[in-house]
């Protein structure tokens, strides 16, 4: 069976990208309420799933380095689902999901392909792939008292020779994913020029960044979180992957899949499904989002509100079941490129109040849709965008 891998076992057999640690941290940005499928599988590693591909990630001082996965051959996942295995369509209208299905996993496989390894195309283990590039491997050394990275004396080294093809899809990849190409030093000093208290608690929150993720991961992982907490959403989101969504692979007993599909997701039979795993009221509203817009605008619309306007990107996520104006303004702003968009919590209300304008909202207890839209109104007043 496959591990996890962990740089520090042999960093001659990752990638990696320069990208210091003032311009990203990931265990602010992973862990934050962005996304809900990233875990940390052992220190300062993360383990998700990106562009259909499973990635662990670390970074060093200056650098974010990555490791990919290749997919387990059908057969395969087939057989390991087995009895498991959830069925959301009759056959017959079940193999529209299976081409929909096929069709994405042809897609990634056409943005990143998987490593070669010399010998039949499978799952190599982290553990064979030590043994068999053992002499490869380097040590590593602590950085500094408190630093919590590890610095690689090694030249960077790719499996397939350095800027492969593979290395540069999956480069751009990870580049597009974190939108690296904002620099966050410029941003924040900006914004720290503009705001002595921006400038004081930026020393502490630095790399700090915005996701550009999968509009519809995105918007499904927001519908579930009404009145609820990470944790729990992470594991709702978690056991949707996993009863729905198209087998990745297996790391250490655990399994990761691909997001559901919008024809999944829409299938007879998943709502009661859903309710039995701990949805709730969301339980519809996630089924019926997907059919309204299968029916309506098609599979491609989520992705096609990145080119209008973030008003009418807004307006129109709020039409579907359960989509609010907190989640329209998270998809808008983690998934179709509005920076723009402002969403407002309760805790953004407390924040924007204490320290930016305190009679926002004076005389409410609650966020009201009005003190909601007060806050958007004037958020060049305290948020700096």
């Amino acid at each position: 069976m496959s591990r996890h891998a962990v740089l520090s076992a042999g960093a001659s057999l990752w990638r990696s990208i320069s990208c210091p640690s003032a311009e990203l941290r990931l265990d602010l940005v992973l862990n934050c309420g962005q996304s809900f499928r990233w875990r940390e599988t052992s220190e300062g590693h993360w383990t998700g799933v990106i562009a259909g591909r499973v990635w662990t990630l670390t970074q060093t001082q200056d650098r974010l380095w990555y490791w990919t996965y290749p997919s387990e051959p059908r057969e395969e996942r087939e057989t390991e689902r087995g009895a498991d295995c959830v069925k959301t369509e009759p056959t017959g209208e079940g193999e529209t999901q299976g081409v929909t299905n096929r069709r994405e996993e042809k897609r990634g496989a056409e943005r990143v392909k998987t490593e070669p390894t010399g010998e039949k195309e499978g799952v190599t283990s982290y553990t064979e792939k030590k043994r068999r590039r053992g002499r490869e491997l380097i040590k590593t050394e602590p950085m500094g008292e408190g630093d919590g990275a590890r610095e690689v004396k090694t030249e960077e080294v790719s499996p397939q020779g350095e800027g492969s093809e593979q290395d540069r899809k999956e480069q751009a990849i990870l580049r597009d994913y974190f939108q690296l190409s904002v620099s966050l030093g410029e941003l924040y000093e900006q914004w720290s020029r503009a705001d002595p208290h921006f400038k004081q608690v930026s020393e502490t929150f630095t790399g700090v960044r915005i996701l550009r993720q999968d509009p519809r991961e995105c918007l499904f992982s927001f519908i579930c979180t009404s009145n609820n907490h990470i944790s729990r959403i992470s594991g709702m989101v978690q056991r949707l992957c996993e009863r729905l969504g198209e087998p990745l692979c297996q790391l250490d007993q655990t399994p990761y899949h691909q997001f559901p599909t919008l024809q999944a997701l829409a299938a007879p039979g998943v709502e009661p499904l859903l309710r039995e795993l701990g949805f709730g009221y969301r339980a519809r509203f996630v089924t019926q989002s997907a059919r309204q817009i299968l029916e309506q605008q098609g599979p491609d619309w989520l992705e096609s509100l990145r080119d209008v306007t973030f008003e009418e990107a807004r307006s129109a996520l709020r039409k579907l079941p359960g989509v609010g104006a907190k989640v329209a303004d998270c998809v808008c702003l983690m998934s179709l490129d509005k920076a723009e968009s402002v969403p407002v919590d309760t805790h953004v209300w407390q924040i924007a109040r204490r320290d930016y304008a305190s009679q926002l909202g004076a005389g409410h207890k609650s966020l009201t849709d009005r003190v909601y839209h007060d806050i958007g109104e004037r958020r060049e007043d305290f948020m700096l965008t």
